[in-house]
């Protein structure tokens, strides 16, 4: 019997390279799933001109990868005024070719798939001007070229719909998942304790200090209630001690479940999100979960966080302070394990291909 003709799938890798954030973890446990799928025929391509020869180091067993030493904002410069350099003049002929990071590279055949993330940028300047100020003219573009949009939830899936014209039947919604160590994660212990000078018990708050994450709020309600357990801050930046307010840098991938598995309570007082993985990943490790009410934060916790206004410092205060006063019980535990099980990257990969196969044109 003649075997079916596997799909070619062309994936933006640019944010593998790097310390990862959420949009590189999002890249890098997609495309492991990707790759092992047998149907597919995954490569991973990289634009930059900073590390793209260690692109073929960071990709997935099964998957082939070619870095380009072409800067990425002289190529999205490019594709913001016509469609020219098409991704198979770069990267060779596939049939898909799948935007990871907010931008869909023009193409002469492939069929183009985009993953929005969220839409953030729209409305906030400061935002905007620390990422690429040209960035809703280049998100609309790649919006408008895609067959198919995939944002990680339903929430963000109405407001692409609503503020980028997308029609409701070009939206994949392909939730986020949650890797299977996070649900045996430990508490840190006295090396990793001490090696970031972690308190006995704190709050956490888990990524980078943008814009719309709410770290000012958070600092100012924190500060207003001395009772409380210091706060640990992990993410990029200088590692530092200040004020009850311990600052870890960049954690490797074990280190942070460890540091997420030891906190009172994680504490995401963002004005804006489009998913919310860490939400999932304390849950899953059975801690606490304090969160503002923006839709995508409640859409993602299920029921199983506490849940304050945006930018009220007096409401997350209190709502710290039960976090880190309570201890949920057994059966508090079972469900919250069970809510973030519910999240899994094979689910994620399978909806993601079925927005290939909506896009794919052959």
């Amino acid at each position: 019997m003649r075997r079916a003709r596997r799909l070619k799938v062309l994936l933006d890798g640019t944010p593998l390279l790097g310390e990862r954030t959420g949009i590189g973890r999002y890249t890098a446990a997609l495309s492991e799933e990707l790759a092992s799928t047998p149907e597919l025929d995954v490569r991973v391509v990289a634009f930059t001109l900073r590390g793209w020869r260690t692109l073929r180091t960071v990709i997935p067993h099964g998957a082939t990868g070619r870095g380009l030493p072409v800067p990425a904002r002289l190529l999205r410069s490019a594709w913001r005024k016509s469609t020219f350099p098409p991704i198979e003049l770069l990267a060779g002929t596939t049939d898909v070719v799948h935007g990871t990071n907010f931008v869909l590279p023009p193409a002469l055949w492939a069929g183009g798939v985009l993953t929005i993330h969220d839409l953030a940028f729209l409305d906030n300047d400061e935002e905007r001007a620390a990422v690429e100020p040209d960035l809703p003219e280049i998100v609309q573009l790649s919006a408008n070229r895609a067959a198919a949009v995939c944002t990680p939830t339903a929430a963000v899936a109405d407001v692409v719909h609503e503020r980028l014209g997308v029609p409701r039947d070009k939206l994949v919604v392909t939730p986020l998942g949650v890797d299977a160590a996070w649900f045996v994660a430990r508490s840190p212990g006295r090396q990793l304790r001490s090696v970031l000078k972690l308190p006995s018990e704190y709050l956490l708050f888990v990524g980078w200090d943008g814009p719309r994450k709410g770290l000012r709020t958070l600092l100012e309600a924190h500060a207003a209630d001395p009772s409380l357990p210091p706060l640990v801050i992990a993410g990029p930046g200088r590692s530092k001690v200040e004020d009850r307010v311990v600052r870890t840098g960049y954690l490797s991938d074990v280190d942070l479940r460890s540091v997420v598995a030891g906190a009172k309570a994680l504490v995401m007082p963002s004005r804006d999100e489009g998913f919310g993985l860490p939400v999932l990943e304390a849950l899953a490790c059975g801690v606490p979960v304090v969160t503002t009410d923006v839709p995508a934060l409640v859409e993602v916790a299920g029921g199983h966080a506490i849940h304050v206004p945006v930018g009220d410092v007096e409401a997350l205060a209190v709502a710290m302070a039960k976090a880190a006063s309570n201890s949920p019980s057994a059966d508090t535990l079972t469900a919250w394990a069970e809510h973030a099980g519910s999240y899994s990257w094979r689910a994620c990969a399978q909806a993601t291909i079925a927005a290939y196969k909506k896009a794919n044109r052959h």
